[in-house]
């Protein structure tokens, strides 16, 4: 089950390094959908802002499933503005910030495009929250690449994977053994991940993994560790 991506408020109120590739010919019509301007850099970015609340999104405009880089943001805005303008909404203006970095392996017209958003909010509460979205596309097969269908049938990639995000963690967090085994073991805590040559990138929103005080975490995977059991 994919992990919640906005906080509990803002969708109960909505009841909401690398380099992409060749524009297609839908290239802006996320930005386009959701009033922002592409930039000479191809950078899609939205703004809005008022009494209550202040609003960013930033994001390479070439991802090739649009549609859903739309939807996804279009839900974000609506919960956030929603619980911005609710009555007795404190700590005012909130902030919603995601911002996108896309990643690509393989050859052009053959290989994945991958778009990972940095999602900060703050809606009032005790802490502020960031969180994780990501999007993986196969342009093989014009499709949308999941967790399940990264691997091929019968595999056990979490005995690969486990462990050395756990020993990537320990390199980058100094904590050792960070993740019991039984989250380490639940695939439905690799969801959110990007495809690179020779990495595949996990990516933690706040609390998943470790204690909420961490704050947001990622960690790679060599592919080469991976390559026997990758479906592309």
């Amino acid at each position: 089950m994919r992990i919640l991506k906005v906080a509990a408020a803002v969708m109960a109120a909505c009841a909401v390094t690398g380099t992409i590739g060749t524009p297609t010919a839908m290239a802006q019509s996320a930005c386009a959908e959701l009033g922002g301007t592409v930039g000479p850099d191809q950078t899609c970015a939205v703004h809005a802002e008022n009494d209550t609340y202040l609003l960013d999104f930033t994001f390479p405009a070439q991802y090739p499933d649009q549609q859903a880089v739309a939807d996804y943001l279009t839900q974000a805005r609506v919960g956030f503005v929603n619980v911005s303008e609710m009555p007795g909404s404190r700590g005012l203006p909130y902030v919603l910030d995601a911002k996108g970095t896309g990643y690509r392996s393989g050859l052009p017209l053959v290989g994945t495009e991958s778009l990972v958003f940095e999602v900060y909010q703050n809606v009032g509460g005790a802490r502020p929250q960031t969180y994780y979205e990501s999007f993986n596309w196969n342009l093989a097969t014009k499709a949308p690449i999941t967790f399940d269908s990264l691997f091929k049938s019968g595999t056990k990639p979490l005995d690969v994977i486990y462990p050395a995000v756990n020993d990537d963690l320990f390199r980058t967090q100094g904590v050792l053994n960070a993740i019991p085994q039984s989250v380490g073991l639940d695939p439905a805590n690799y969801q959110t991940f990007a495809l690179t040559d020779d990495k595949v990138l996990f990516f933690f929103s706040q609390g998943q993994m470790l204690a909420e005080s961490a704050g947001p975490v990622q960690a790679s995977v060599p592919r080469a560790a991976l390559a026997p059991m990758l479906a592309l």
